[in-house]
């Protein structure tokens, strides 16, 4: 007997574990619950394995199904590449991209530039802000795809990449030596803000807000001129300024994982082209 794994099939089950409910999947492949049903079914015969657990709250893969998924991933990249060859229709196109402020420098270059490179027929319309402020963005359908941060990397199986937060001050201005510590805050609602006062009062260090903006800018002027310390992640402190080692006695802070959070009703297929380009580029920049 032949077995083959049809496209339409891996396309559908590739939705299924972007959207995370077979509800949102079906809205954006344009297909009926139902259809998308079968073909779940049609895979797990073809494979002989369980690969989802449906509960109330949607669906998750199971392990079978994760790894069916990674396979699932590199044919349909390679599909798609081959049929843009062999028949000459580039694809083109726009997609609405987030991203947060602390990446944007250090990652925008290498995704973007890359893959419009390839594509130059695609337009990337980007958005900087916080995560929470993208996550808000997409769910009101005002982004396709945005790269966000998350906690507990290591728990999540969709992390791309792992960056430490870090403490970061001006050479020659030993602020972090002051009690109380002056800070350089991001916006209240951030993962980096919590983390940072989560990690004094823990520490029992005594601090005060110098100065809180959601500008990546404004915080790294404040520490620019010496006034007080900032906590970034790794990728966005500039070559100017001082990563603080453990000899600046600064507590410890968690790491953020990177991963892709995609608008889960509007589909668009220019966005999981573009998401499978990230997932490829991100870890080698």
């Amino acid at each position: 007997m032949s077995y083959n794994l049809e496209i339409d099939l891996l396309r559908s089950f590739s939705a299924i574990a972007d959207t995370g409910s077979l509800s949102r999947a079906a809205l954006r492949l344009a297909k009926t619950q139902s259809a998308l049903s079968m073909q779940v079914k049609r895979l797990e015969e073809l494979t002989g394995r369980c690969l989802l657990n449906r509960g109330g709250r949607g669906v998750t893969l199971t392990a079978h199904g994760l790894r069916l998924l990674a396979h699932a991933r590199d044919i349909l990249r390679a599909h798609d590449r081959a049929l843009a060859d062999l028949t000459g229709r580039g694809l083109s196109g726009s997609v609405r991209f987030g991203c947060p402020d602390d990446y944007a420098a250090a990652f925008l270059p290498g995704l973007v530039g890359s893959f419009t490179s390839a594509h130059p027929d695609v337009l990337i319309e980007i958005v900087c802000g916080s995560t929470q402020r993208l996550n808000r963005m997409l769910e009101r359908h005002q982004l396709d795809l945005a790269l966000v941060s998350i906690v507990n990397p290591h728990a999540n199986d969709d992390v791309i990449r792992v960056e430490p937060l870090v403490w970061v001050g001006r050479a020659g201005f030993p602020v972090w030596n002051s009690t109380p510590l002056p800070l350089a805050l991001t916006e209240v609602d951030t993962f980096d803000h919590q983390a940072v006062l989560n990690s004094l009062e823990h520490d029992g260090r005594n601090f005060r807000i110098a100065y809180a903006s959601a500008s990546l800018a404004g915080l790294t002027a404040v520490v620019r001129s010496g006034q007080a310390v900032a906590v970034l992640t790794r990728p966005a402190v500039p070559a100017d300024l001082l990563e603080l080692g453990p000899d600046a006695s600064l507590p410890g802070l968690p790491q953020l994982g990177i991963t892709i959070a995609f608008d889960k009703v509007a589909g668009n297929d220019l966005a999981e082209r573009f998401a499978a380009h990230i997932r490829h580029t991100l870890p080698k920049l």
